[in-house]
């Protein structure tokens, strides 16, 4: 089985800023102006404790004008703060915004260009959680959080530069009280920050994934009287969460120690500030500053204990859509920019493909489809039609051997110029929710509205669309609730249509419908056909009869089928003949 690059659950943040830095990129101009406000308005803050000292020593000197200065100067200061602040959060929410919007689109990019087997081994609830709840979280800290936590570095910065420049010896007694303790603090802190926040997304993730699993499945589980089975799983992984926010609460509380180192420095700090303004070594106004700096230090510092959490809640987000984005990034190299033919032959040679190491679906599958052809694959249940089918159309990459139409590998062509020259028409075809036109422009090209009509009348299927209230405006209900299974399949069919591709491909399209569906889809098809390749996965019998050749599949083995049909990887099992091989002296052929 070639190898699938796995999300991991609890992927290495320290990737995360790069991964960030890559996507401020583009923002680089708005984000340089939201800093310079926020290094002012922060500057603004820090001020005030100097403006206030020197309007204290204005009035302890009886110097009227200079306390006057001092007022008019604070006025300004406390007015450019509130200003500034404003302005760096609004522009900053901007920013914040415009890189989650970005990121938000390449996410389901990529998502949606992924190929199928990738998507396929992974739990829907858990993309789900990457590409929406991630994004939304990191959206919530930037616009809410991120303004707090650089406003808060810098007042730790520019306040310990005030308070070196009014007394480097309170300085240095107040780094050696807090410091070695502040940076025990956060050691402590990081040291199960990595494991409990991670494991706090991988089980909000699996909770998410279960959620969604279960209630899609919500109609079997009531039909087979157990609805309790989803309330079990789902209480399972939401008792994981449980201990798992726990675990991350616990961490976040060993910050709470700021608030004691708070204390203690500061009770030492005034004593030794007092001390020093009776022995004359410090003025009453540069205590004054030193005290109210201080309480800015330690309010900042308080502030950036408190978005600690925070910060690692993102940083885990982030490296978990970086591990998406990273899994999910397409190579795009001068060999995958192939043209396909408007006609040609497809042909499958030598495909091995399976799902699981070791467990081969297919094995050594070879089969050409001549321009124009008309076959049927057919098989039991498990036998690989439907594996062939998506190897066929270039869903799936084979694990060894190649696909190819009109002679070019289909590995060397963009998704995009496969889907125009090769369609297949799923058994369970996906319905949006919306009107009958909004599923038919889902079809590539983007189709207009008379494109859909001159598709509708072509397939003879006017009437039935005139029979549906509102016509192309039709609401199609949830997820095409309102439709039947025949129905879809239609929609599917106009989609097709409207591609107008050389090959169309159609899987089991009439396997679970009554008769009269069953024969207008037939009749659909056979409008459709002329002049394209048509290969039908079928277990209806009238399906098959109406169908000049058939290959049937056993075990992931090509066992019968025409001498056009097959040209290598056919195996003589009983009960089943061998089409073009020698079997007493003849050649067979199977034929309906």
């Amino acid at each position: 089985m070639a190898e699938v690059r796995l999300l991991a659950d609890e992927p290495d943040v320290r990737g995360a800023a790069r991964c960030a830095l890559r996507h401020l990129r583009p923002h680089r101009r708005i984000l340089v102006l939201a800093i310079m406000g926020t290094i002012a308005s922060t500057a603004s803050l820090v001020a005030i404790a100097p403006v206030v000292g020197r309007g204290v020593d204005a009035v302890l000197a009886h110097d009227r004008t200079a306390l006057w200065v001092s007022v008019a100067l604070l006025v300004v200061v406390v007015l450019a703060r509130l200003l500034l602040l404003r302005w760096s959060e609004v522009v900053l929410a901007r920013a914040g915004e415009r890189i989650v919007h970005d990121l938000r689109d390449l996410v389901v990019e990529r998502l949606a260009s992924a190929p199928l087997r990738f998507v396929e081994a992974h739990r829907t609830g858990d993309l789900l959680r990457r590409a929406t709840g991630e994004i939304a979280d990191l959206s919530l800290f930037i616009r809410e959080q991120l303004p707090n936590l650089l406003g808060l570095a810098l007042t730790v910065v520019l306040t310990t530069a005030v308070l070196i420049v009014y007394s480097p010896l309170l300085s240095l007694v107040l780094v050696l009280l807090f410091l070695p303790a502040a940076v025990g603090v956060i050691r402590w802190f990081n040291a199960s920050a990595k494991v409990v926040f991670g494991r706090q997304a991988a089980a909000d993730a699996a909770m998410t994934a279960t959620f969604t699993e279960t209630l899609a499945a919500g109609e079997a589980l009531v039909v087979a009287g157990r609805p309790g089975e989803w309330v079990n799983r789902f209480r399972r992984d939401n008792d994981e969460l449980l201990r798992a926010s726990n675990a991350t609460v616990g961490a976040q509380n060993r910050l709470e120690l700021f608030n004691l180192l708070e204390g203690l420095a500061t009770a030492v700090l005034l004593l030794l500030s007092v001390w020093l303004a009776r022995a004359g070594h410090l003025g009453v106004g540069t205590v004054v500053v030193f005290v109210l700096a201080t309480r800015n230090l330690f309010d900042g510092m308080m502030g950036l204990s408190r978005l600690v959490g925070e910060l690692q809640t993102a940083k885990v987000g982030l490296a978990r859509l970086a591990d998406l984005l990273g899994a999910t990034e397409a190579a795009q190299t001068a060999a995958a920019r192939a043209v396909l033919p408007s006609r040609g032959e497809l042909v499958a040679n030598g495909v091995r493909f399976g799902y699981a190491e070791g467990d081969d679906v297919l094995r050594g599958v070879s089969v050409r489809f001549p321009a124009g052809d008309r076959a049927g694959l057919v098989g039991s249940t498990g036998s690989g039609k439907t594996t062939l089918a998506k190897l066929l159309c270039g869903l799936y990459q084979p694990d060894a051997g190649l696909v190819t139409f009109g002679g070019v590998d289909l590995r060397t062509v963009p998704a995009a110029e496969i889907r125009r020259r090769i369609v297949l028409v799923p058994q369970q075809v996906h319905i949006i929710t919306g009107t009958l036109a909004e599923n038919l422009a889902l079809a590539p090209g983007e189709p207009d509205r008379a494109a859909m009509e001159r598709a509708v009348e072509a397939l003879g299927l006017t009437e039935w669309v005139a029979g549906l209230s509102g016509g192309l405006d039709a609401s199609v209900g949830s997820r095409g609730e309102l439709l039947s299974a025949g129905e879809r399949q239609l929609v599917g069919l106009v989609r097709a249509a409207l591609v107008d591709p050389p090959v169309l491909l159609l899987d089991e399209a009439t396997a679970d419908l009554d008769p009269a569906v069953a024969r207008r889809l037939e009749t659909a098809v056979e409008r459709i056909r002329p002049g394209r390749t048509l290969i039908v996965i079928a277990h209806r019998q009238s399906t098959i009869d109406r169908l000049p050749r058939r290959v049937r599949l056993a075990s992931g083995l090509i066992v019968a089928g025409d001498v056009a049909g097959v040209v290598a990887g056919v195996v003589d099992e009983p009960g089943f003949s061998v089409p073009g091989q020698p079997q007493n002296g003849h050649v067979t052929t199977d034929r309906s």
